[in-house]
């Protein structure tokens, strides 16, 4: 069994197939965690663990994106934004960002997407958690203040999920 699922990535056709992953598995967490699905905010991050891989995955990006036009210096935007078909409950998204994560090979993850909420109930939901609610795979992020996010997480789901009230599109 591979430690992690999808790497190395090797081509583009496993690059869309680890993000069609991490969107059909955050969606999953938010599901778990919000009981419904907010709308995803435009940008999907790829983990790498090699460093081959990063270099590979840096080279593809540089290809399908345009790196004058970044958020956070690491998001680029895509020429083509990459469209996941709705499956079962779990609506179409189109992810218009892209980043490339440097390897960690100490975290399983293959990605990440953030959802969309509202400014005032991102707030709100964000303060309560401050103050000690406690809801199943979510949680601030107390040590990374330069993260306004909130996280979705379970151990048994390879990607992560976050909850911001910005929306990439």
């Amino acid at each position: 069994m591979d430690l992690f699922r999808f790497s190395p990535i090797q081509d583009e056709a496993q690059m869309i197939q680890a993000i069609e992953h991490i969107h059909f598995a955050c969606h999953t967490l938010c599901m778990q965690s919000m009981g419904r699905y907010l709308p995803a905010a435009g940008n999907v991050g790829v983990f790498c663990h090699y460093d081959d891989e990063y270099m590979f995955l840096k080279k593809l990006q540089e290809e399908l994106t345009d790196l004058s036009k970044s958020v956070y210096g690491k998001y680029f935007l895509l020429h083509q934004p990459i469209i996941i078909p709705a499956k079962s409950d779990i609506p179409e998204t189109t992810y218009s960002y892209l980043y490339i994560r440097k390897p960690d090979p100490n975290k399983n993850q293959v990605g990440d997407i953030d959802f969309y909420l509202e400014p005032e109930k991102y707030a709100e939901l964000k303060q309560s958690l401050l103050d000690g609610k406690e809801i199943k795979g979510i949680r601030a992020l107390p040590n990374r203040p330069d993260l306004d996010l909130i996280e979705l997480y379970d151990p048994d789901i390879d990607a992560w999920g976050f909850i911001g009230n910005k929306k990439w599109q």
